[in-house]
């Protein structure tokens, strides 16, 4: 009998009309080169159609590029509406640019992480790689 490891699954999102989706092509294309199944949503996502597709995908986890300085509004709907859902335990993570001093206010409602530009995307892939290995485990 042969045992297949679970790939992570991640859906990489644009919510509002910020119209620059480079950062989240390269990040995209970087988890899944390191093995990951990425969905990646496209451009003007609202966060009921990112949930919305996480949910569809079963996803691990879900990363949002907000470049358009709306990133509180942003995250913090897509966390409610996860939980609302009953999906808790997705890991949401996110990037572009947003100011230091807000990391930490999304880092409190739930965010587990935040990179900011010229972030290597191997932290990225790292960062996920270990998160939700922590999640399995609390799960089984």
């Amino acid at each position: 009998m042969v045992l297949m490891e679970r790939r992570i699954r991640v859906l990489i999102a644009k919510p509002g009309l910020d119209g620059h989706d480079r950062g989240a092509k390269v990040v995209a294309r970087a988890l899944r080169d390191a093995g990951m199944e990425v969905v990646y949503t496209g451009l003007r996502q609202t966060p009921e159609m990112i949930v919305s597709a996480a949910l569809q995908e079963d996803v691990d986890a879900v990363g949002l590029s907000v470049l358009s300085g709306a990133h509180m509004h942003y995250f913090k709907e897509v966390k409610r509406l996860l939980d609302e859902q009953g999906a808790a335990d997705v890991l949401l993570f996110g990037g572009g640019i947003i100011p230091d001093e807000d990391v930490p206010k999304l880092k409190e409602m739930g965010v587990a992480e935040v990179f900011g530009p010229g972030s290597p995307t191997s932290a990225i892939v790292e960062f996920i790689r270990r998160a939700t290995a922590e999640r399995w485990q609390e799960q089984s």
